[in-house]
């Protein structure tokens, strides 16, 4: 990979950036190694901190040898009397690889009882965090909600990839590979996150929550949407740098620093949408519209001694599709479908059809995914054929892994 530098725009030093590389107690720690060796090759000073349960699973000694100084353990028994300031304040970047639940939930916590979880509290520097677990441990609620407080603090998350795990099992929450990691960490001292926000400048237009279509004034069809995902990317958009605005259903919190418009029908949803979606430089429709409504609705409550009314619905207008017809050049529209059965081959026909640059697919079916959880496991299917699998991981996490893909659109557009 390219080599490491430091952006200066981004207030950092100019010289050799400082990387702080924590290493905390998993089977993962082992890959560490690797991420130290490939930082050093990329250019860094290489500052390893081990808690001590890490060492049980790698050695100092290690890292001490492809490591730019040697590696420290504690607070107490090494040269400098405040280690963890020196480290925090000299640091450019501080990566976590492995991020164990432990170190996940006391750093969230802001507790600091050893050299490693000190030193993350006493920095300004962004840091980067790369979960291991077990699969089980991985989708537990508290780590989703330890994981959710970091994001929102605008800590970088480097999800877990699906894979074979400790013990021989397979399934979600192996550590990324090196590259993926070092990767990232170019990303952050490039500036991407670190001072200069990615998406600076642009306005973003996002859609959450499901629709209410009336039966009569006390009933309504709607589907199981939260509006969390749709949430999620709006807080994303905003601390990214994003001019934001939120059109929801949902009662959802509001993300700070958007513009909210609260709808009710999907006919609502439409006209808040499409009188907006000129000025956007991103549009990222997140929301569950209804496809069908009532055709007639009642001006009064219907009553069981009445009989069995009979229903007629009529199909919604498609807003996705209707924005795909009306999209500006340098617009970047996103989609999300939401499928039980052939998610693949949906998705994929669904982002010809509706003339969108990606389409953000779920199978809502599955444990812990979509309507109504904290958790999401989405494919992305982009227009240029580049697929990106995110496993069962926070929403505010997919939400940053959404932009992600929209972001060098951005860049390869005209303005």
């Amino acid at each position: 990979m390219a080599e490491l530098t430091v952006d200066d725009a981004a207030g950092a030093r100019g010289d050799r950036p400082f990387v702080v590389l924590g290493v905390s107690a998993g089977i993962a720690a082992y890959k560490a190694v690797d991420v130290c060796r490939r930082l050093v090759d990329a250019g860094a000073h290489v500052a390893p901190v081990l808690t001590e349960r890490a060492t049980r699973f790698v050695g100092r000694a290690t890292f001490d040898a492809l490591g730019s100084e040697p590696t420290q353990s504690t607070v107490f028994d090494e040269a400098s009397p405040i280690p963890h300031t020196r480290l925090g304040q000299r640091a450019d970047v501080v990566v976590v690889a492995p991020a164990t639940a432990d170190l996940l939930a006391r750093y969230a916590a802001g507790l600091a009882d050893d050299l490693l979880t000190t030193t993350l509290v006493a920095t300004a520097a962004p840091v980067v965090v790369c979960p291991a677990m077990h699969t089980e441990m991985w989708e537990h609620p508290a780590v989703q909600a330890n994981l959710a407080t970091l994001v929102a603090r605008g800590v970088v998350v480097v999800p877990p990839e699906d894979g074979r795990l400790a013990g021989g099992d397979v399934g979600s929450g192996r550590m990324a590979e090196p590259a993926t990691i070092v990767a990232a960490v170019h990303e952050v001292l490039a500036g991407r996150r670190a001072g200069a926000p990615d998406l600076a400048g642009r306005r973003v237009l996002v859609s959450a929550g499901g629709t209410r279509e009336a039966i009569d004034p006390v009933r309504f069809i709607t589907n199981r949407s939260s509006g969390k995902q749709g949430h999620a990317l709006a807080a994303a958009a905003v601390r990214r740098g994003a001019s934001v605005v939120l059109v929801t259903t949902s009662g959802q919190a509001r993300p700070a620093g958007a513009e909210v418009v609260e709808v009710e029908t999907a006919a609502q949803m439409e006209d808040a949408v499409l009188a907006r979606a000129t000025d956007a430089d991103v549009v990222v429709m997140a929301a569950a519209v209804a496809d069908f409504r009532p055709k007639v609705v009642g001006d009064t409550k219907l009553h069981k001694s009445d009989g069995v009314p009979e229903l007629v619905l009529e199909p919604t207008n498609d807003i996705l599709a209707e924005l795909g017809r009306r999209r500006r050049p340098g617009q970047v529209l996103v989609g999300f479908a939401a499928e039980t059965d052939d998610v693949p081959e949906r998705a994929r026909a669904k982002l010809v059809a509706k003339r969108v640059d990606l389409m953000v697919a779920n199978d809502v079916s599955a444990p812990g995914v979509g309507f109504d959880h904290d958790t999401n496991a989405v494919t992305v299917f982009g227009a240029d054929g580049v697929v990106t699998t995110v496993p069962l991981v926070d929403k505010g996490v997919v939400a940053d892994a959404v932009l992600d893909r929209v972001v060098p659109l951005l860049a390869a557009s005209p303005d």
